[in-house]
């Protein structure tokens, strides 16, 4: 999935990594952090950290890459454990396989 955090405006880090969902699919889980979706209410976000408070963007990655909301040339982080399945299953352009960032 990409992962955004909004929590310092409409531009926030990102990244690509696998998250798990609750049974009932209203709660997300990725690296220690239960989110909760918004249904709706966020500004340019759709999730909020239970912990935190924090407002997070939390999509399945497009195949161009183009994931951020405005298309801002920032580097987004991959996951470890996903980075083949992205570059190889979703973005199709396995010579890239290696690569940790996106820009």
């Amino acid at each position: 999935m990409y992962i955004e955090c909004k929590a310092g405006g409409i531009i926030g880090e990102a990244r690509i990594g696998r998250v798990t969902f609750s049974r009932a699919g209203k709660s997300i889980y990725y690296n220690g952090k239960t989110f909760k979706t918004l249904k709706g209410a966020g500004f340019k976000a759709n999730y909020y950290d239970i912990e935190t408070g924090e407002e997070y963007w939390i999509s399945g990655p497009k195949k161009n890459g183009q994931d951020r909301l405005y298309g801002e040339r920032l580097p987004m982080e991959i996951d470890d454990d996903v980075r083949e399945e992205y570059w190889v299953t979703i973005r199709k352009e396995p010579e890239n396989r290696k690569k940790t960032k996106i820009w």
